[in-house]
């Protein structure tokens, strides 16, 4: 579970699970995005249904194989249950419902965009998530959000601290190393460097030691080119990442996304595609080799 890349069924011309699994030995996905259908009420994209589709017959086929699942809800596009749900218990519900849907072990919660700038909906997402803590004993939550070189932005930082002033045992903390809007050197040092800065947070807003922080946290990287001119992630900076995870035991290496582990062939897009000259599925084969 440490160890699950993001793959997206909605686009990117998303290869088969099973065969990814049979190509890089990975056993877990963390398959998005659940969005709102307009109202509180989870669907895939907002638009395709919990079960019946092809999103149920991927996590049947993962679980045929002997893998599993982290379902993530949120991203930058789209209708965020978040905003759509009035209340922490009604945002509890909708996601009791993906949770119960596919008897959920762990659940992501990718925090950006509009979610993430509004502080009520930050404080709502927070209790929503101690409902679900409560009501499912021993699932295991993330809870994803952008992040400076340094560390959590301000709007991470409150997040973090709402989350420790509410008593939430969230089991990770992960920061998107990438779309920096500037940085120095490579996106492996600014990735340790978000780390660090990260590991400080929750540490302060606990009240914990080094060794628990690290272990409360995470990274979500992406391979290849980013959406900026200058960042591109390599497999080289993808070893330091895994190599301070083994270091620390973070909770949580993944990346953005199995979709984009490929070269790119004419015609091909950033959805599909890392843009750099690679074998398939290199990064996810460094991934891998996490075992938290």
């Amino acid at each position: 579970m440490a160890a699950a890349p993001y793959e997206y069924l909605g686009w990117g011309n998303p290869q088969n699970p099973a065969a990814v699994m049979a190509a890089t030995g990975t056993k877990w996905f963390t398959l998005a995005f659940i969005l709102s259908d307009g109202g509180c009420n989870p669907k895939w994209d907002g638009d395709r249904a919990l079960t019946g589709g092809i999103d149920e017959s991927a996590i049947k086929a993962i679980r045929a194989k002997g893998g599993d699942v982290v379902i993530s809800a949120g991203g930058w596009s789209g209708a965020k249950l978040g905003e759509k749900c009035g209340s922490a218990s009604a945002l509890a519900g909708a996601y009791q419902k993906v949770i119960d849907a596919y008897r959920l072990k762990a659940l992501d919660i990718d925090i950006e965009n509009t979610e993430f700038s509004n502080p009520t909906v930050r404080k709502r997402v927070i209790d929503a998530l101690k409902i679900v803590k409560t009501r499912n004993p021993g699932i295991i939550t993330y809870v994803t959000m952008g992040t400076t070189p340094d560390g959590p932005d301000a709007n991470g930082k409150d997040l973090i601290k709402k989350g420790a002033a509410a008593g939430l045992d969230n089991d990770g903390w992960i920061v998107m190393p990438f779309d920096f809007g500037g940085h120095s050197g490579t996106m492996g040092k600014a990735t340790v460097s978000a780390l660090e800065g990260l590991k400080s947070v929750v540490k302060s807003a606990y009240g914990s030691s080094d060794a628990d922080a690290y272990r409360h946290i995470g990274v979500s990287s992406m391979n290849g080119k980013t959406d900026q001119a200058d960042e591109t992630v390599t497999l080289a900076d993808f070893r330091t990442i895994l190599a301070y995870a083994q270091q620390h035991h973070i909770a949580r290496f993944a990346f953005w996304s199995v979709n984009r582990d490929r070269p790119c062939g004419p015609g091909s897009d950033g959805d599909s595609c890392s843009g750099v000259s690679q074998e398939p599925y290199a990064y996810t084969k460094v991934v891998v080799k996490y075992g938290g």
